[in-house]
């Protein structure tokens, strides 16, 4: 299902009826409460208005222009007990979002530093020595949502409803607590409270049964791959590709992984080669042993949670002269990954490798916030990069080809150091990886760099953490 994220806001209703016209499946009204632990402050409690407000907005505009019974709505932000699960009903959602609680009963304390791989109950860090103390379990959760769903239940009984069904968009339901003396109610909550439908049958979504899903790509691959599955042969497969093939490649994995497990196979022993354009989320989740090559273009989310695999997009022959100047890719890719590698003849957008912490990538310039919170793996940048690079960066490595002497400008100083290969000690994997990009992908513009590398290494800057930097100072101090 196709789900659009609403910041709940005036005039949330004018938005949420555009997407619902766009055939979205659910629509989610996020409240101002929540977030990530990484979020600064002012993201977190300012960002928006409380979920009531917007939802009920939404919920009255569908309804009045007959769109309701089309989509779906969700909320979230700050949904901690059965009480707020039954009041999100009764103001028209029909799916609940439990995140920062979730988070809570799994060991989390909010100390706020994600971003800074230093959790310190190892909820949000690739330090193996703080992922030791990590003690949440999967039924921590499920006790949660159980003491959740048994206070809903028992608000629903005690107002003679049978399920959620029964109350959804029913706000005659609810009643503004008065705090006695006139001058005290200083708040109106009518518009809120207000039930749009003059025919009184609650108005909600008609999807109680299942989606039927876009038909996957990965049921083909999976079908044509059998000899993979069934005699361990190394296949090759071609398909066409549109922005409707989502997640390609995810399916596969799991496959892959539970037959061989998690470093069964070899690298590129089932490649999948693909003409078009991709949809959202290409690679995701993609495991060792996979490799998916694009002629085309793909869009957001390429490599998210990476595991393994192999990606390579690259454009027609046509354009190749010019594909540093292009997108080729979309935006936050590589969120997550872990390892593998990611070969893209031409720009990113913005947030590329945001959390990398493992993936090796090589692309041909980025837009902003590139290599945001990376804690590892290692990215090279054949052109220019957008505002605040390497915000939050606490691992890894960076290698930018700074042409246009406009990095300093462009990058967070508060994370990183930067320097020439005269000073560093990366050009060796630096020019490995240039020619393994100019292998995998014809790039004409990695073909350039290397025709007259002396000219070009000058022009390249070695990012690295300062929190790496020390710590290889330290040590070296030590020996």
């Amino acid at each position: 299902r196709v789900c659009v994220k609403l910041v709940s806001t005036a005039g949330v209703g004018t938005i949420a009826a555009g997407v619902a016209k766009a055939k979205a499946d659910v629509i989610l009204i996020s409240g101002n409460v929540g977030g990530t632990g990484a979020s600064p402050l002012t993201s977190i409690k300012f960002a928006g208005s409380p979920w009531e407000i917007g939802l009920s907005e939404a919920h009255q505009v569908l309804t009045m222009n007959n769109l309701r019974e089309k989509v779906t709505l969700r909320t979230d932000g700050g949904i901690r007990s059965g009480r707020d699960v039954v009041m999100a009903a009764m103001l028209g959602a029909e799916e609940f979002g439990v995140g920062t609680a979730s988070l809570i009963a799994l060991g989390c304390l909010m100390v706020r530093q994600c971003h800074s791989n230093t959790c310190p109950v190892g909820v949000c860090t690739q330090d193996e020595d703080l992922r030791q103390r990590f003690r949440g379990a999967p039924d921590h959760v499920v006790t949660l949502m159980s003491f959740i769903a048994e206070e809903t239940r028992e608000i629903l009984a005690s107002i003679g409803a049978a399920s959620l069904e029964d109350v959804i968009g029913r706000t005659d339901l609810l009643d503004q607590v008065h705090r006695g003396a006139a001058d005290l109610d200083d708040l109106d909550l009518n518009p809120i409270l207000t039930r749009v439908d003059a025919g009184g049958r609650a108005q909600r979504s008609t999807r109680t049964g299942r989606v039927e899903p876009f038909p996957s790509l990965d049921e083909e691959i999976l079908r044509d791959a059998s000899a993979v599955f069934e005699r361990g042969e190394k296949m090759q497969l071609t398909y066409a590709v549109r922005n409707t093939h989502r997640t390609i490649g995810a399916r596969t994995s799991s496959a892959i992984v539970r037959k061989f497990g998690p470093e069964g196979l070899t690298e590129g022993h089932l490649t999948v080669r693909l003409k078009g354009s991709a949809g959202q989320s290409l690679g995701a989740f993609s495991a060792t042993g996979l490799r998916l090559e694009v002629d085309g273009d793909a869009n957001d989310y390429v490599g998210k949670g990476l595991s393994g695999a192999t990606i390579v997009v690259r454009p027609p022959a046509a354009m190749r002269a010019r594909a540093h100047e292009d997108a080729i890719i979309g935006n936050t890719c590589l969120y997550g990954a872990t390892s593998g590698y990611l070969f893209a003849a031409g720009r990113a957008g913005g947030r590329f490798a945001v959390r990398n912490s493992g993936a090796t990538a090589v692309v041909e310039g980025c837009s902003a916030n590139g290599c945001e919170y990376m804690t590892g793996g290692t990215v090279v940048i054949l052109g220019d990069v957008g505002d605040n690079f390497a915000a939050g960066m606490t691992g890894g490595r960076a290698y930018v080809l700074d042409d246009r002497g406009v990095f300093a400008d462009l990058v967070n100083e508060d994370s990183v150091v930067w320097r020439g290969f005269d000073e560093g000690d990366g050009e060796e994997e630096c020019l490995a990886l240039i020619r393994r990009h100019a292998e995998e992908t014809k790039s004409a513009r990695a073909a350039a760099i290397l025709s007259d590398w002396p000219r070009w290494r000058a022009l390249f800057v070695e990012v690295e953490p300062k929190e790496i930097l020390a710590l290889k100072r330290r040590k070296m101090a030590a020996e």
